[in-house]
C-alpha cells in the first residue's frame, strides 16, 4: 500500500480526510491528490540539490492540473513542456517562461512562434529540419531563439519499450554523432543561440547506471564542442526516475541526483532536471466503487465505475497498481477478483488477480495514481472525465470538476437536413 494512505479504524485516509466520507460527498469515481506529497517529493529534490546550481523543470505530461501546477510555481519549479496547451496551463498558474524548456519532436509553427513571443528558457530541438524551421521563425519575428540539441545516445533504460527514449529505434533525439553536426549547424545560424544539451532517456528507471551512462555520452561531446568554440549554460539530464509500484528499488532522490553530481563534477554549467512521475505519482489516488460481483465459472470480477478511460495505464503498458479496499471487511471471504470497468473491452481492467474481501458497494482505491492518470484519461465509450480533488490537511478543493454530457459533446453540430 502507498505509504501517503493511512489506515484508521479499518479506513483509508489521505492526510486528514476519509475516503469514505468524500465518497459520499462525491460521486466516484473520482481522483484525489495530497498536497503535502507533492510538496515533500519535489522538495526532495531541491533539498538533494542544494549547493548545485540546478533548475527542476517538472515534466508537466505528468499531471497537468493547473492546480497542481500553481502548488510547483510557489515551490520554485520550472516546467518541462511538450504542447502549446501545456505552456498555456503553466502560464494560467503563473510559471515564470524563463524556466520553461519545450521538448518533443513535432513542434508546430505555431507553438513555436507562442514560445518565442512569451520569451521561453529553452527549445530542445530533436531533428534538423525543426532548427531549420526555428531559425526561421525566429528570423520573421526578429527574435533570437534558444536552443540545445536532444542528444540520442543509444542507452538501454531497461524499462518498458513503449517508455523507453534513448534508443536509436526510437523517434526521440538525435544520434550523437549526428547531434555535432547540427550544433555546428546552428553555430552558423543567425537567429538561434546555443545555450544547452539535452537527454532523456525513458522513465521509470530504477537504477542510475542508464542515467549515468547518457549524461557520459553528453560530457563526452560538450568537450568536443568546447573545442569547437561552442560553450554551453546548462546540462538537461532529463527525468525518468522510477516509483516503488510494486515490488521496485528505484533508487532514492538524493542518490539519483548524487551520482549525476559527481559524474558532472564541479562544472560552470547548471544542471537541469525533469521530474514527473516521482513528483506526482505517489501523490494521487483513483477512487472507485463496485458496481457488481460477476463469476464467470473459476473467475470472478469485481466491475467497478473507473474504467481504462479513467486508468489507461494497466491497459496501455501492463502496469501493476496497487488497489486496496477503502473500508476493510472482518466477516466477508477474501476471494480473487479481475478489477474490471464498464467498457467494451476485453482489455478494460485495473488489475488481474486481487485478492480482496468485498461486496457491491464497496470502495476501492487505485493508489499510485498521480502520474500520467487524469493527464492520459479520454472519453471513450463517450464517458466523462472523472473529477479531480486536491487534499490539503482537512481541506479538500474542487481542482477539476466532473464533465458532464453538456462538455462530451460541446462543440458537435447536427447534419441539417434540406428539403429536396
Amino acid at each position: 500500500m502507498s505509504s501517503i494512505l493511512v489506515r484508521k479504524n479499518k479506513q483509508l485516509w489521505v492526510e486528514q480526510v476519509c475516503l469514505q466520507e468524500l465518497a459520499v460527498s462525491f460521486e466516484t469515481p473520482f481522483y484525489t491528490y495530497s498536497n503535502d506529497a507533492i510538496k515533500n517529493n519535489f522538495n526532495a529534490y531541491k533539498t538533494a540539490l542544494a549547493g548545485q546550481k540546478h533548475l527542476i523543470c517538472y515534466a508537466v505530461k505528468a499531471n497537468s492540473n493547473i492546480a497542481i501546477l500553481q502548488t510547483l510555481v510557489q515551490l520554485g519549479s520550472g516546467f518541462d513542456i511538450v504542447s502549446q496547451g501545456e505552456l498555456e496551463r503553466v502560464l494560467m498558474a503563473g510559471g515564470d517562461p524563463k524556466k520553461i524548456v519545450f521538448s518533443g519532436v513535432g513542434k508546430s509553427d505555431q507553438e513555436m512562434r507562442r514560445a518565442l513571443e512569451i520569451g521561453i528558457l529553452c527549445f530542445n530541438i530533436e531533428s534538423e529540419a525543426e532548427l531549420i524551421l526555428l531559425n526561421k521563425i525566429s528570423a520573421e519575428m526578429e527574435i533570437l531563439a534558444p536552443i540545445s540539441v536532444r542528444v540520442n545516445p543509444d542507452i538501454d533504460a531497461k524499462t518498458h519499450p513503449y517508455i523507453a527514449t534513448g534508443l536509436k529505434e526510437s523517434k526521440f533525439g538525435i544520434d550523437a554523432a549526428e547531434a555535432r553536426q547540427i550544433y555546428l549547424r546552428a553555430a552558423k545560424m543567425d537567429n538561434v543561440r546555443i545555450v544547452g544539451i539535452d537527454c532523456h532517456i525513458g522513465s521509470q528507471l530504477t537504477e542510475t547506471k542508464p542515467f549515468e551512462n547518457a549524461l557520459s555520452c553528453l560530457l563526452e561531446l560538450i568537450q568536443d564542442l568546447n573545442r569547437n568554440g561552442i560553450m554551453l549554460e546548462h546540462i538537461d539530464v532529463g527525468g525518468g526516475l522510477g516509483v516503488r509500484y510494486r515490488d521496485e528499488t528505484p533508487p532514492s532522490v538524493e542518490a539519483y541526483t548524487q551520482k549525476l553530481m559527481e559524474l558532472a563534477g564541479a562544472r560552470r554549467e547548471m544542471l537541469i532536471f525533469e521530474p514527473g512521475r516521482s513528483i506526482v505519482a505517489n501523490a494521487g489516488f483513483l477512487v472507485t466503487s463496485v458496481q457488481f460481483v460477476k463469476r464467470n465459472g473459476s473467475k470472478r470480477f469485481a466491475i467497478c465505475d473507473a474504467a481504462m478511460n479513467d486508468m489507461l495505464r494497466p491497459s496501455l503498458y501492463g502496469s501493476f497498481l496497487d488497489i486496496q479496499p477503502v473500508c476493510l471487511r472482518q466477516n466477508e471471504p477474501a476471494h480473487f477478483y479481475d478489477i474490471v470497468g464498464p467498457i467494451c473491452e476485453t482489455g478494460d481492467f485495473l488489475g488481474y488477480e486481487r485478492e480482496l474481501s468485498i461486496v457491491q458497494g464497496d470502495l476501492l482505491c487505485v493508489c499510485d495514481a498521480g502520474a500520467y492518470g487524469f493527464s492520459m484519461s479520454s472519453n471513450y465509450n463517450s464517458r466523462p472525465r472523472a473529477p479531480e480533488l486536491m487534499i490539503s490537511g482537512q481541506d479538500v478543493h474542487v481542482v477539476r470538476e466532473r464533465e458532464t454530457i453538456d462538455d462530451l459533446v460541446r462543440g458537435e453540430h447536427l447534419i441539417l437536413k434540406t428539403e429536396k
